[in-house]
C-alpha cells in the first residue's frame, strides 16, 4: 500500500475547507478512508492545523476536526535525526526540511503538497493532490 505524506498546506485545506483546494485533499484523505492508501503527516503539521482552525472557528470544533481526521492519518516520525537532518540539510525553509525529513523517515513513497517548488531537490515524488489523483487514473 502506498504510503503518502501530506504537507501542512494539505491539512489545513482539508479540514479548514478552504475554496479551491478543499476538493482534492477530500478526494486524498477519502483514498485513504477506503484503505486504498496509507497517509501521514507530521506532528507539528497537526498542531499548527489546530493553530489556524482555533483561530477561525470555535476551539472546540476544530478539536473534533483533528480527531477525526487522526482516525485515517498516521503520524509521521519526527524525532531528534529528523531535525539534525533538517538543521544540516540545504532547505530554504526550515520548517520544508522537517516535512521532508520527516516523510523520508517514515518511507512514504509521495509527499502531497501546494509548495512543490520547496521541495526541488526531493529522492520521492512530490506533487500536489491533483497531480496525484491523476497519476491514478494511468
Amino acid at each position: 500500500m502506498q504510503r503518502i505524506f501530506l504537507d501542512t498546506n494539505i491539512v489545513i485545506d482539508f479540514l479548514g475547507e478552504r475554496e479551491n483546494f478543499y476538493e482534492p485533499a477530500a478526494k486524498v484523505l477519502t483514498l485513504a478512508d477506503q484503505k486504498k492508501i496509507r497517509i501521514y503527516t507530521s506532528p507539528s503539521s497537526v498542531s499548527n492545523a489546530y493553530y489556524l482552525l482555533s483561530k477561525y472557528e470555535n476551539a472546540k470544533v476544530a478539536l473534533e476536526k483533528i480527531r477525526k481526521f487522526k482516525l485515517i492519518c498516521s503520524l509521521s516520525i519526527m524525532d531528534g535525526e529528523v531535525v539534525e537532518k533538517a538543521i544540516n540539510s540545504g532547505f530554504k525553509d526550515f520548517e520544508d526540511a522537517m516535512q521532508y525529513f520527516s516523510a523520508i523517515a517514515t518511507n512514504c513513497d509521495v509527499i502531497i503538497t501546494r509548495n512543490e517548488k520547496d521541495f526541488k531537490n526531493a529522492l520521492i515524488p512530490v506533487m500536489d493532490a491533483e497531480s496525484y489523483l491523476q497519476t491514478l487514473k494511468k
